[in-house]
């Protein structure tokens, strides 16, 4: 079993190499298909005019743009990420109420009670001491704060995924996959690790919602195959494999998204938790 000190090493790593420029390769691709769940998250904030906001795993800034809009001149947003590509894509934005930062939001040194809210969408599924990163977020928020994100639930509900997947591992080697208490992009899948967690990092007043949406992987088949592999599990295997066995992979997905293309584009469904959170 790997050490938290580990998996956070492996984490930061993934996402200031690889994964960070995948990410920005896929930029296009992802920001279509999560459009719909940024805008509930978003709305669940409600930032307000003159708020301090954090941005906890800003990636590129896109939310952060929205923060900052919606708290205006004379409120400011920080964005922070451990991603140093993702970041300078971020500050290239040049907002003028809002700063970025490179940094794990589970030992960054916030400044002690600083923010009305506390943002996240997707980033909070990969810290390796989830509860230690929650408690240091929860140092940095005002008294009368609040606390909203949104994550994955689980693989088996999230068939934008699972099917491409599930179609694709026949031709691929078995993939190791992360225990129970791992980060990763399914790991507050479990209601009650999510309560779990956010109870010892001593939050109050949850509420954790089911977000149910059809997300538009592309226009039409070709489309999405195009660009199936550029980030992701996917992405991570097919380099490890001979050009054939991609080819195999990649016909087979191909067929498995037949039933889900629509004259509107290619769509599945894809399961989130809106998690909010407040302070005793």
């Amino acid at each position: 079993m790997k050490t938290k000190e580990q998996l956070a090493a492996e984490q930061s790593a993934y996402w200031k190499g690889p994964g960070g420029t995948m990410w920005l390769g896929a930029y296009e691709r992802i920001q279509r298909g999560i459009t719909g769940f940024s805008e509930v998250a978003l709305g669940a904030a409600n930032a307000r005019p003159g708020e301090r906001v954090l941005d906890v795993g800003c990636g590129t800034g896109g939310t952060t743009a929205e923060l900052a809009n919606a708290v205006g001149p004379n409120g400011r947003v920080l964005g922070v990420d451990i991603s140093e590509p993702l970041v300078g894509a971020a500050r290239a934005q040049g907002l003028a109420n809002a700063a970025f930062e490179v940094g794990d939001a589970t030992t960054y040194p916030f400044e002690a009670q600083a923010f009305d809210l506390i943002f996240s969408r997707f980033g909070v599924m990969f810290f390796a001491d989830p509860v230690a990163a929650f408690r240091n977020i929860r140092r940095a928020m005002k008294p009368a704060g609040r606390l909203v994100f949104i994550c994955w639930r689980t693989p088996q509900e999230n068939p934008w995924a699972a099917v491409p997947m599930r179609a694709a591992m026949p031709f691929l080697p078995p993939m190791e996959r992360p225990g129970p208490e791992d980060p990763g992009q399914y790991s507050f899948g479990d209601r009650a690790r999510v309560e779990r967690i956010l109870g010892q990092a001593g939050f109050t007043g949850l509420s954790i919602e089911p977000v149910d949406q059809m997300l538009n992987q592309g226009a039409d088949i070709p489309t999405v195959m195009e660009r199936i592999g550029d980030f992701g599990p996917l992405a991570r295997a097919f380099k490890d494999v001979a050009p054939e066995q991609v080819a195999k992979a990649k016909e087979a997905i191909a067929e498995a998204l037949e039933p889900h293309a629509t004259a509107d584009g290619v769509k599945l469904a894809g399961a989130c938790w809106l998690v909010r959170a407040t302070l005793p």
